[in-house]
């Protein structure tokens, strides 16, 4: 059960749009509206284009678990970093010859204006729409990746099937596990809000063990953040990348530290065990992974560093290089 004082911090911290206006996070002073923004690029034949659902604040002194703040800002300087910090939401499409998949839908309007909820633009901007998706692949069901399935209480995605790891649909869609688990009830209710209009539609696919979700891209759970957090490996002619979904938040912490967990974590100890063995398995494998919450656009290599590991992003391309 978590303390009523754990309870707090993720009321008060988990959406900006929770906070009085007293105590929001303030941002960074470098930090700017980009607006809709997106950027591809291919994994064998496969096109993936990565879409910005924007940025939100998050002050790593409140969240972070298993470290102090003075650790965390030592790690933060040595990135050129400062708390806060300004955390990406990102979700990916992929095209495949007789799919168009999305993976995770960002926050849609439940963190507030000014706050994630730009992904129908970015979408819009790399030249979809909504109704052209076949399939939503969500990492986990929390607020910022099933959290732009709807706007108005209405599906935004009206031909997509959604496909989850079973185990987040059992807990997030049953109010009651607030009570019996001790996770803050928002997160119930608003898996509720979110992924139920795709449930009462027919239009959501669980899955409980490693399967094919969609021809080329396999799930495999992977739980501690949440009971059902999963990973999407898409391979295409001898290439693949590994979405990744929250095994990481803030890579100048996690990466070298991956036994720091964040208030987020359902299972926090079984949270840190998968990214220590998943950040050990990318290095060796030198895998290609895409990561919601890593700066835009979240895609690049894990390599070890000492006794940690380091995310190295992958090299900017903008050129028809066919």
């Amino acid at each position: 059960m978590k303390s009523a004082a754990l309870l707090s911090a993720l009321a008060l911290s988990l959406t900006p749009s929770a906070q009085p206006a007293s105590a929001q996070v303030q941002r960074p002073s470098t930090v700017m509206l980009q607006g809709a923004d997106f950027y591809r690029f291919r994994v064998g034949a496969v096109t993936v284009t990565a879409l910005s659902d924007g940025t939100v604040p998050q002050d790593l002194h409140t969240l972070l678990r298993s470290t102090t703040a003075g650790r965390t800002d030592a790690l933060l300087r040595a990135g050129f970093l400062s708390n806060p910090v300004e955390a990406s939401i990102n979700a990916f499409l992929v095209q495949l010859p007789d799919r168009l998949v999305l993976v995770d839908t960002g926050s849609g309007e439940l963190f507030g204006p000014g706050n994630g909820g730009k992904l129908v633009a970015s979408l819009e901007a790399a030249g979809f729409r909504p109704e052209q998706i076949t399939d939503i692949l969500i990492t986990h069901v929390h607020t910022d990746h099933s959290g732009g399935l709807v706007a108005g209480g209405r599906r935004v995605f009206a031909n997509a099937t959604l496909h989850v790891g079973q185990p987040d649909l059992d807990f997030f869609l049953d109010a009651g596990n607030a009570a019996r688990s001790g996770y803050a009830p928002k997160y119930f209710e608003e898996a509720i809000k979110t992924v139920k209009p795709y449930v009462d539609a027919g239009k959501v696919a669980g899955f409980s063990g490693t399967t094919e979700v969609v021809p080329g891209i396999t799930a495999s759970l992977h739980p501690g953040h949440t009971p059902g957090s999963a990973f999407y490996t898409l391979e295409s002619e001898g290439e693949r990348i590994i979405f990744i979904g929250d095994i990481v938040h803030v890579a100048a912490v996690q990466m070298p530290r991956p036994e720091v967990t964040i208030v987020y974590d359902v299972d926090p100890g079984q949270a840190a065990a998968v990214r220590k063995s998943s950040f050990a398995e990318f290095a060796r494998d030198r895998a290609l992974v895409a990561a919601p919450h890593l700066p835009f656009p979240g895609v690049g290599h894990v390599r070890t560093v000492g006794t940690g590991y380091e995310f190295v992003p992958v090299d900017y391309g903008n050129r028809d290089a066919r």
